[in-house]
């Protein structure tokens, strides 16, 4: 991790939210001008990658949705947004923060229950993950702890900090620290491709790679203060023509499911049921939609040594390329 980024998650805890947020907001602003050529679209990121054999079904493209819960506040949250997308007709992947606060033994599993995935988001989030190497394999084990212990097979790492070899460490099927093009986090260097990708070790193994296509809702709603999901559906336009992967990371922290949940760093629930609605009304029949864990076992070669989870209700019962 680069110096300046170690000064400030260490300062982080002292600055007050507002200040960051105005910061951020200022930076980003600027960087927005500058970068227009590369985001929300980079046209580097729709090339396919070689061999590629297609979605499950025919499908034209592939739909994800996943939700890092940051904060207790998030917690309390997690279940208003999974009912918004039962009753829609989706499901997600629901990131959890092991030692960051308490996380309900009865809401993972009421989750898991209605066809959700559990994953884990980091150790603590602070920003310290990736300090240094050291560092990183004294946290992999606690982490790979909490892999197993919920029954996880995916990771995320906080403020989308990443190492793609370091990553090796963790006992997982597949990582989603990454993202496609996205020059406003603290890593801001992206993977350049809207579709998963294998990461193999030295040992036969390896996971899969799943990056995030679509802007985060912090980016859109809290930084560039956007009043519409106009940028969610020309992105979601542009990956469809090009048979991509639509993923999307949502955090319930920041959404207001009432009068009582908007405050100045919330933006309205509504904005992703409206998502959801039009993905639903314009695209019915085109996208398969899976849960990261259905996406891992798909894209995995047949011989990999880890084993594999098995395919969830929302994937395909039996793939071509795995026959």
């Amino acid at each position: 991790m680069k110096l300046h980024l170690r000064i400030y998650y260490h300062l982080k805890p002292y600055v007050p939210l507002r200040l960051r947020m105005a910061l951020r907001h200022v930076h980003a602003r600027n960087l927005r001008k500058r970068t227009a050529h590369i985001w929300p679209i980079d046209e580097r990121s729709g090339t396919k990658p070689v061999g590629w054999l297609g979605w499950p079904g025919g499908k034209e493209f592939a739909l994800v949705l996943t939700h890092d819960v940051d904060s207790e506040d998030g917690v309390r949250k997690c279940r208003p947004l999974a009912e918004s997308e039962i009753r829609l007709g989706f499901r997600s992947s629901f990131n959890f923060v092991p030692e960051g606060y308490d996380t309900p033994k009865g809401l993972r599993a009421s989750l898991e229950k209605a066809g959700f995935e559990i994953g884990v988001h980091g150790l603590k989030h602070d920003g310290k993950l990736y300090q240094s190497r050291k560092i990183f394999q004294k946290k992999a084990a606690r982490i790979n702890h909490y892999l197993d212990r919920w029954n996880a097979v995916g990771f995320r790492s906080p403020l989308m900090h990443h190492n793609l070899e370091w990553i090796h460490d963790l006992n997982l099927q597949y990582d989603a620290s990454t993202f496609d093009t996205d020059p406003f986090e603290p890593q801001p260097t992206g993977v350049r491709t809207i579709f998963p990708f294998w990461k193999p070790d030295h040992n036969g193994g390896g996971y899969v790679e799943l990056p995030y296509t679509l802007p985060q809702d912090s980016t859109l709603f809290l930084v560039f203060r956007e009043k519409t999901i106009n940028i969610w559906k020309e992105k979601l336009s542009w990956i469809a023509a090009r048979g991509g992967m639509a993923l999307l990371n949502v955090h319930p922290d920041y959404a207001a499911f009432s009068n009582s949940d908007a405050r100045r760093y919330t933006y309205p629930a509504s904005f992703y049921e409206e998502f959801l609605r039009h993905v639903k009304e314009k695209y019915a029949g085109q996208y398969w939609h899976a849960l990261p864990r259905d996406v891992a076992k798909y894209i995995a070669p047949v011989d990999v040594q880890r084993p594999m989870p098995p395919v969830s209700h929302l994937a395909t019962a039996r793939y071509a390329r795995m026959t």
